[in-house]
């Protein structure tokens, strides 16, 4: 049977490190790039006598996520011990939360920008949502590097605040596997309580696939997924991993749960292990730990939920009177979204200052490499230099003249780049006649802009613009020379 017979039911498993000055269980600092082994203490460790704390911060972080992401919070949680032999958690079990975690149920939704690129133009669904099991909390393990004869050890990440966002298996493709960790990854930056970052291992993530035949209600065998260190890998190892698993089926070989691993030089997924359940890890209370009470946590929580990107981007539309893509792209980085919203809160044409932003200022940054907060233009300099543009003072030719000129010199203001250039606007009688002059010059053109050809005009307007050394306006100039044809 070809692949379109069969069904692929994706869930996916997200821990993502939270941004907090230290560790879950200790004081240690949260740093990345340090020296191995330095960022430790006898808790991290897992020297024997050493007793953990709790970090309050993690756990506000924990149920702010939960909140922004539509989850209940059980009004008393409780720490684990989760039991397996690693030599990245010397103490031989890690303490993580099973029954009572901190959050449950919930969703995340699916934005448009999210999904890959080539495929933004046919989403399946639109709109959609996944929904999510658990959010629970728990510690980092050390990272662990394998070099040809050994393996070295850095503790420096054991005890990180480790939340593992587990979804149901909702998702039916790899596309929309990566529009779910691009959504996901959005709301935690936006929030602060990530940044994030999978090149920093910040966030890491575990699939988990089934494959079955269209018709066929009850899900196949799963299969998880590891070592799979970016979102491209993800969508790579998933393709991949769906067409092994319709092969075995076709070939009348059962598929046995395990755990592969994703070996992105060869592009194929290969066995680890066979894959252990719950009762594999012995769960029980830690208890050094005890249960804590959530009410107060979440009454503080719910003082400072921040807006979502979907709510900000409904918040444009509305105020701003653009589009939904342009308020998409802007609401899509927080950084981006408060810096537009600096430079349109001051202007009286903000469609506009978008239009800037998305079409010259972005792409001025992609090209250079930079990202906003390294912009050398000011918000407050780009609203400036479009009202100069939409007041008629300059051209808009001449204003990107003055927007490449303040990408070289920071701090300069746009009116005094335009006076030392000599962009004066043009004397309205000396248009006028210009018009008048190109008009009577051709009458081929005029004659099909009569005939309703309004496109014809573009021609006479740029050999206004001629005559004028482009200090017209050309919105304008089109203005006059559609006004003087028609009235003629």
């Amino acid at each position: 049977m070809p692949s379109t017979d069969y069904l692929a039911s994706i869930g996916l498993e997200v821990h993502v490190q939270l941004k907090t000055e230290s560790k879950m269980f200790c004081g240690c600092a949260v740093r990345f790039g340090e020296p191995p082994n330095t960022l430790t203490c006898p808790t991290c460790l897992g020297l024997p006598g050493a007793l953990p704390k709790l970090n309050a911060g993690a756990i506000e972080r924990t149920v702010l996520a939960g909140q922004l992401l539509g989850c209940s919070t059980p009004e008393v949680v409780k720490w684990d011990r989760k039991n397996y032999f690693y030599p990245d958690m010397p103490k031989n079990y890690q303490i993580s939360q099973y029954d009572l975690p901190l959050c449950l149920g919930g969703a995340v939704p699916l934005y448009e920008l999210a999904y890959p690129k080539d495929a933004q133009k046919d989403i399946a669904n639109p709109g959609k949502a996944v929904r999510l099991t658990r959010i629970h909390l728990e510690e980092d393990v050390a990272k662990s590097t394998h070099h040809a004869a050994f393996t070295s050890i850095d503790f420096n990440r054991a005890g990180t605040p480790l939340m593992e966002i587990v979804s149901e298996p909702d998702i039916d493709s790899p596309e929309e596997a990566v529009a779910y960790l691009n959504s996901l990854r959005q709301i935690l930056v936006y929030s602060g309580v990530s940044d994030a970052d999978m090149e920093k291992g910040q966030m890491r993530c575990d699939v988990n696939i089934s494959v079955r035949p269209r018709g066929q209600e009850q899900l196949g065998t799963k299969i998880e997924l590891k070592n799979l260190n970016s979102v491209s890998a993800v969508r790579r190892a998933i393709h991949h991993e769906i067409g092994r698993q319709i092969e075995e089926i076709e070939a009348g070989r059962p598929i046995r749960q395990a755990t592969w691993r994703w070996n992105d030089e060869v592009g194929q997924t290969e066995l680890m292990r066979l894959k252990e359940d719950a009762h594999d890890y012995r769960y029980f209370p830690d208890p050094d730990l005890l249960p804590v009470r959530t009410p107060a946590i979440l009454a503080r929580v719910r003082e400072h939920l921040p807006e979502l990107p979907h709510e900000k981007v409904a918040r444009f539309e509305s105020q701003y009177q653009i589009t939904h893509y342009d308020a998409s792209v802007l609401a899509s980085d927080r950084a981006l979204a408060d810096w537009y919203e600096s430079a349109a809160a001051g202007s009286p044409v903000p469609k506009k200052v978008a239009n800037w932003v998305i079409n010259n200022l972005l792409a001025e940054l992609n090209g250079r490499g930079l990202g906003i907060a390294e912009c050398p233009v000011t918000a407050p300099a780009l609203a400036e230099l479009v009202d100069l543009v939409e007041s008629g003072k300059v051209s808009n030719h001449q204003g990107k003249e003055i927007f490449a000129h303040l990408f070289e010199h920071p701090g300069e203001s746009p009116a005094a780049v335009a006076k030392a250039k000599g962009f004066e606007p043009a004397d309205s009688g000396e248009i006028e006649g210009f018009v008048d002059q190109v008009i009577a010059a051709n009458p081929g053109p005029v004659g099909e802009v009569k005939g309703g050809n309004d496109k014809a005009a573009n021609f006479l307007v740029g050999q206004v613009m001629k005559l004028s050394k482009g200090k017209a306006n050309p919105k304008q100039v089109t203005e006059l020379v559609l006004g003087r044809i028609r009235g003629a």
